[in-house]
């Protein structure tokens, strides 16, 4: 049975410091919001605390859906299940050696940890070729043998990951069924379900992320899904994939991998969305929160998504992700001077717990909010977690100590020294996204949101030449907002990797309308109701002789060969300005995406309108003296729930609200759209 757009729908979304969560009810046209610090040991319990500090009756609430962190965490943190694998003879090192790279690329060392320790990694007799032909038959004997060994072990979930399966699955599938009747859970990963395509260690490693995580999301669902029950919900929770699309949480386990990035992938979809609205179809999506800064491209109101993300060094995960890319610069990177004397910020962080100083929970650590607030940017009686906490006094003579006299300068010229560091790393971030990929900054909008991202947006747009910042009607929450509006979206991926010259056409045909079937049926067992499901595909390519994939649209779903070939060329072109007219293509993977569009929503209220001022000057809160690039400049501060719907203003400027403060530089000419979104023109590059 389908769910009807409810009355009331949740989107929560937990950061590495702060939940938030935005309650929308569809018929009183109500918004409620909320913020709360991150429960980092369990998840749901910071969910369960948005949920009471919005004044959520749960039996009325119809949805929720969920950007989660716990897969991205328990890898970059290694918390992960004990796994073991079972592999092809000869090749249980394949997950270590990797591509033949190093941590730091200009280092003399480097350190790497795999997923799966040697000893839990098994080897059995069998082989196929690429081909798909039996080479060596399988030894079912040492199958089972190697699952003994790994139960005896503790392990508690298991991959089968062979050569060549992408090819013939049998040795796997049969693999798998010998080791389902010895295993004491579902918790095994086949890495062809997951990822059919050809290279070992990419599939390899996805697999193995899939599996040690499968354990640890699952028990989080239940206990959420429990807690929920428990106090009235009776809906079914959406859990955000990587991909910007969401599966129910009775499926979102089995393929666990996927939602590694669901949190920032939940921004970029609120990005997407607000921009289409607001008719500006190119962004630059600029989330930085407490802890890191997310940036990602969105073209002609689409955005990136790859199948060639890694999160961390020998770390790929090959299914389809929004193309993020994250470093380690939030409001509570750490600022310090290093044994080289050179101011460094990040990539540790404050967290939540005790935060920067300012927050008043204990940290004694100099970081970037904290360096805000001494430019008088942050105002310390807005700011979310103070609750009396240290004055401007103690935060000056932190810097002062730590900072300052290391460096030469006084308090206040080493916090604009910390901005500028920080701004630095996160422009080239965007460049990362953006300048690297064949695009020009300077044809995009910047979608500026966290709850730091709006004060430094018009320092990075100035920089990369980027003219215009768009900035939502609630920056903080915009993670938590893109769980609501986000799609229902699978994607599927087969591996070719034939020569194009040589390739079947017929077979390439079969495979989309297989996609296009497997969609439909997956997107069906969803208990959302769809307003129209869409499809988009496409194809990875390279010229032989390469290693890298480029992805290429199609418009259908049958394309000849003469069409694959010129699509193909033509996007190598436009990345790397190049013709290589010469050289024979490669067509490596088949694509489809099956997207399950859902009701709009009305979020007009976003802002409430009934506590707009008549005009600008009622919804001046205060003047204060500002630091900015020339100096302390007396700026009026505003609050934006009280700013008309029209206007027009020139920095500088604050604008603050309860989830951000927006910086506006001297110059800068704001005003608002038609939704509330505020649209921030660079003086520069006017």
């Amino acid at each position: 049975m389908m769910i009807d757009v409810p009355d009331q729908v949740v989107g929560v979304d937990v950061g590495g410091t702060f939940t938030d969560l935005v309650l929308i009810d569809q018929q009183s046209r109500e918004v409620r919001l909320a913020k709360v610090p991150s429960t980092l040991d369990n998840q749901a319990f910071g969910v369960l605390n948005a949920l009471a500090e919005a004044n959520a009756n749960l039996p009325t609430v119809g949805l929720i859906i969920h950007g989660t962190t716990t897969t991205t965490n328990a890898v970059l943190e290694r918390k992960l299940s004990k796994t073991g694998l079972i592999t092809t003879r000869g090749f249980r090192d394949i997950l270590e050696l990797g591509r033949r790279t190093r941590p730091q690329a200009y280092g003399m060392k480097g350190e790497f940890m795999p997923i799966i320790p040697r000893n839990l990694r098994m080897e059995v007799s069998e082989r196929m070729d690429s081909s798909g032909s039996v080479l060596t038959p399988l030894n079912e004997t040492e199958v089972a043998d190697a699952a003994r060994k790994l139960l005896e072990q503790g392990c508690e979930s298991v991959v089968i990951h062979f050569l060549h399966p992408y090819a013939n699955p049998a040795h796997e599938l049969r693999a798998g069924e010998i080791v389902q009747a010895m295993w004491p859970n579902n918790y095994i990963t086949m890495g062809h379900e997951l990822l059919s395509e050809s290279r070992e260690f990419e599939r390899g490693v996805t697999a193995a992320v899939n599996a040690s995580v499968q354990p640890l999301l699952e028990r989080y669902v239940k206990r959420l899904t429990d807690e929920l029950a428990t106090n009235g919900y009776t809906g079914d929770v959406l859990v955000m994939n990587g991909n910007g699309g969401m599966v129910s949480s009775g499926f979102v386990a089995k393929e666990a991998a996927k939602t590694v990035m669901s949190g920032p992938a939940s921004g970029v979809m609120a990005a997407t969305y607000t921009g289409r609205k607001a008719d500006i179809e190119n962004l630059i999506t600029y989330d930085m929160g407490g802890t890191s800064t997310d940036v990602a491209l969105i073209r002609n109101a689409q955005p990136s998504v790859s199948n060639e993300i890694e999160i961390e060094y020998a770390m790929p995960i090959h299914v389809p992700m929004v193309d993020v890319r994250t470093v380690g610069a939030g409001g509570g990177s750490i600022a310090r001077v290093n044994v080289a004397g050179l101011l460094e910020v990040g990539p540790e962080s404050a967290g939540a717990n005790p935060g920067p100083i300012c927050y008043g929970h204990g940290g004694v650590e100099p970081t970037i909010s904290d360096a805000n607030l001494l430019l008088r940017r942050l105002n310390p009686e807005k700011l979310k977690s103070v609750e009396g906490g240290p004055s401007l006094d103690d935060v000056t003579k932190i810097f002062t100590d730590k900072l300052g006299a290391p460096l030469g300068l006084e308090a206040v010229e080493a916090a604009a020294a910390v901005i500028r560091v920080a701004n630095t790393k996160m422009a080239g971030a965007i460049r990362m996204v953006s300048i690297s990929l064949g695009a020009d900054p300077r044809d995009f909008s910047l979608f500026a949101f966290g709850g730091a991202g709006p004060l430094h947006a018009s320092a990075l747009a100035r920089e990369l030449g980027i003219p215009q910042i768009l900035v939502p009607c609630r920056p903080g929450i915009t993670n938590a907002l893109g769980c609501v509006v986000a799609d229902v979206r699978q994607d599927f991926v087969n591996a070719i990797n034939e020569s194009l010259e040589a390739v079947d056409l017929e077979s390439i045909h079969a495979v989309f309308a297989r996609q296009i079937s497997d969609g439909a049926d997956v997107l069906k067992r969803q208990n959302v109701k769809l307003k129209e499901i869409k499809y988009a595909h496409s194809v990875d390519m390279q010229f032989v002789g390469q290693t890298h994939l480029l992805r290429v649209q199609l418009d259908s779903p049958s394309p000849d060969r003469e069409t694959l070939r010129r699509l193909f060329e033509e996007t190598y072109f436009k990345r790397f300005r190049v013709e290589l007219a010469e050289i024979k293509a490669n067509l490596v993977n088949v694509n489809t995406s099956v997207i399950g569009e859902r009701e709009e929503l009305d979020l007009s209220s976003l802002i409430d309108p009934t506590g707009r001022k008549s005009s600008l000057s009622d919804a001046l809160t205060s003047k204060r003296d500002v630091y900015f690039n020339d100096g302390w400049q007396s700026t009026p501060v505003y609050w934006r729930d009280h700013l008309p719907a029209e206007f027009t203003l020139e920095g500088p400027a604050i604008i603050e609200q309860m989830d951000t403060t927006i910086l506006i530089e001297p110059g800068d000419h704001v005003r608002p759209d038609g939704d509330g979104n505020i649209l921030i023109t660079i003086e520069a590059a006017a």
